[in-house]
């Protein structure tokens, strides 16, 4: 995979897409989201779990972030290596980040053996990739906002100016927000935040 700590932007998929692939009685179906975080695909796995309650397997792969080692694979009880590595090979091959890919199998009553299921999933996940739109995006560092109320205006317009994703807002008389920094200006905004006096930035643990 082409990423390193030093990157400003990444790849990813624009929205959620699905796609389907049989092979000898056996139904793949894959399901490709964007996340963010890996409570993001544990939510999606359970509800996906709970769509398909009566699916033999539900294998998945995903990978978060640019510094090559925040990734998983499963192959939830297909033998060793041929449906989550496959998986995630499909991702890595598109150079693509946050993304998650579940792969629904129903069994078909033939077996496929190894080559047959590294087939299959390989297949399902590229087919589920294809359909969708690539998009790129600013690598973001996230960041504790904390700050008085009465400066909610300077802070916000510091966060606009900057193209900065917010995530979470609390506002009362005091303020707090989570906010995803474009890397390449992070540098610029924390300045800013400084020079506005009594604003306490924190970087967010991953």
């Amino acid at each position: 995979m082409a990423t390193t700590n030093d990157q400003t932007t990444y790849s990813t998929i624009s929205q959620p897409s699905v796609a389907e692939f049989k092979d000898r009685g056996s139904k793949f179906i894959a399901y490709a989201y964007p996340i963010e975080t890996a409570a993001d695909f544990k939510k999606l796995l359970q509800q996906l779990k709970k769509e398909h309650p009566r699916a033999a397997h539900h294998c998945f792969a995903y990978r978060l972030g640019t510094d090559e080692n925040n990734f998983r694979v499963s192959d939830d009880g297909e033998p060793s290596g041929t449906a989550g590595r496959p998986i995630l090979g499909q991702i890595d091959s598109r150079e693509l980040t946050n993304v998650l890919v579940i792969v629904v199998r129903y069994f078909g009553g033939t077996l496929l053996g190894v080559p047959g299921l590294i087939n299959a999933y390989k297949t399902a996940t590229s087919m589920a990739l294809q359909v969708v739109a690539l998009v790129k995006k600013q690598v973001e560092v996230r960041y504790s906002i904390a700050f008085d109320y009465t400066q909610m205006n300077e802070v916000m317009r510091i966060l606009k100016l900057y193209h900065c994703t917010i995530e979470s807002q609390e506002m009362q008389l005091f303020c707090n927000i989570t906010a995803g920094i474009p890397k390449n200006r992070l540098q610029e905004v924390l300045y800013g935040l400084k020079e506005l006096q009594q604003v306490e930035t924190e970087k967010c643990k991953e």
